[in-house]
């Protein structure tokens, strides 16, 4: 498929600099297609090859755009991605999804919440809590590393080995959000039973919890949020578990849903 980009409908500014203008449309083809060529940038932006590729290694040099190892191509950087979550978080996202939570919470009879990444940790924004005599409590609030939450594993599932280097910095130690070898090989195969799944899964075993996590996308299927359900491991089975993560994803879909309208109002 050719790359294309939109014109719009809006005059220009009386004193254009056309290379501005080339990088911001070139990060809204990025929006509508996920992979663009350097032969199709050039011609969709009528520049030369040789100017399209100066202006791609400054927007990679910013991290706004990746190459993709091998391909040719060009993919949405991390910076793009940052800046989703940013504007995810200033719609205030804990607004839309506090009735959908409660309304989950009634359905499963369990403690769920929606939480954000936040570098290589995971942040619980809301939650409601089950009706349960032993129920998980409340962690609104909280900072964990994101691969030892269902949550975590449900957002970091959807990215590629690149960006989760760019997360998680390999080191000998394992200190501060750094892996070892070890540890990141372990989390990429758990990441790759997530994919086929279609769902994550957390045994904290010290309290004997466990939690399913889905993930939450936006318009363009980038994972900006993940919302959870924990149980009692003598509740959450694993034939529960499935029944569990249909509502789970019931409700990832409704808060995608209106997301999107508010996005576009």
């Amino acid at each position: 498929m050719p790359e294309t980009v939109s014109n719009g409908t809006k005059a220009g500014p009386s004193y254009p600099i056309s290379s501005v203008d080339n990088a911001l449309r070139l990060v809204l083809m990025l929006r509508d297609q996920p992979r663009l060529r350097l032969s199709g940038i050039a011609v969709a932006l009528d520049i030369a090859p040789s100017t399209a590729h100066r202006l791609l290694a400054m927007l990679v040099h910013h991290g706004f755009v990746r190459q993709e190892d091998g391909m040719g191509t060009y993919v949405a950087g991390s910076a793009l991605l940052d800046l989703g979550l940013a504007a995810v978080r200033n719609l205030d996202i804990r607004t839309y999804a506090r009735p959908i939570l409660s309304d989950l919470a009634r359905k499963t009879d369990e403690t769920v919440h929606l939480a954000q990444l936040e570098g290589g940790k995971i942040r619980y924004l809301a939650a409601a809590e089950s009706g349960q005599p032993l129920r998980v409590a409340d962690r609104t609030g909280q900072l964990l590393p994101a691969h030892r939450t269902a949550t975590g594993k449900a957002i970091l599932a959807s990215f590629t080995a690149q960006q989760l280097d760019e997360i998680f910095s390999l080191d000998g130690s394992g200190n501060g959000e750094g892996l070892t070898s070890a540890d990141r090989a372990e989390l990429d195969a758990e990441l790759a039973e997530v994919r086929e799944r279609g769902y994550a899964i957390n045994h904290r075993v010290a309290e004997d919890i466990i939690s399913v996590a889905v993930v939450v996308r936006d318009h363009r299927g980038a994972s900006i949020a993940a919302i959870n359900a924990s149980a009692p491991s003598s509740r959450m089975t694993k034939k529960r578990q499935v029944a569990v993560v249909r509502d789970l994803h019931a409700a990832a879909a409704q808060l995608e849903d209106l997301l999107s309208t508010v996005g576009r109002a």
